[in-house]
């Protein structure tokens, strides 16, 4: 039986939420979660490997996969290089809560403007769609990484253990993949 349009969408949004979380954790093996200074750009592309390699095996084409990857590990190495950071392994080092949301929402809107402009490459849509894509990308970053740092330093408060800014960092990544999810979808067709 045929999917209706909006289960499908829903489908896919939920698979890509699943794909970025999953793509998150699998990059917990290999990167150990610090503060900016102890995050460098190999770190930071081989955890966005890991997320794009989920992702891309969401999308319809090997050679859009292969390019999504590509533009994704450019986009990582060159936030990480310029000093915006590893955004989604990082714990910030300030402690004072509205600090730790405008910085949040400042690096995240930047890191997500990066990320979103390089995986421009790979998507070969109407400007519309790809614009929209930037645009997501920013704005999904802008909001979880403060959510994130929020639940991290409220959770690292209650158990005294860091523990809780690497759950405050996996709610970052499950916020990232819901917002992004929900226009992933255009990127298939």
């Amino acid at each position: 039986m045929l999917l209706a349009p909006e289960n499908t969408r829903f489908s896919f949004a939920l698979l890509w939420t699943l794909a970025t979380f999953s793509g998150f954790l699998l990059s917990l093996l290999f990167i150990e979660i610090g503060e900016k200074p102890d995050i460098g750009v190999l770190e930071a592309t081989v955890g966005g490997f890991a997320i794009a390699l989920l992702q891309g095996c969401l999308l319809k084409q090997p050679i859009f996969c292969i390019r999504w990857i590509l533009s994704s590990l450019l986009g990582w190495s060159i936030i990480t290089a310029i000093g915006i950071g590893a955004l989604g392994w990082i714990v910030p080092s300030t402690e004072f809560l509205p600090l730790r949301i405008l910085y949040g929402a400042i690096y995240g809107g930047l890191g997500g403007l990066g990320i979103g402009l390089t995986q421009w490459l790979a998507i070969s849509q109407p400007m519309a769609v790809v614009w929209r894509w930037i645009f997501v990308s920013s704005a999904s970053w802008a909001i979880a990484i403060p959510f994130g740092s929020v639940v991290g330093i409220i959770l690292r408060r209650l158990t005294h253990l860091f523990l809780g800014e690497v759950m405050g960092l996996a709610i970052t990544w499950l916020v990232v993949g819901i917002l992004t999810g929900i226009n992933a979808h255009k990127l298939r067709s």
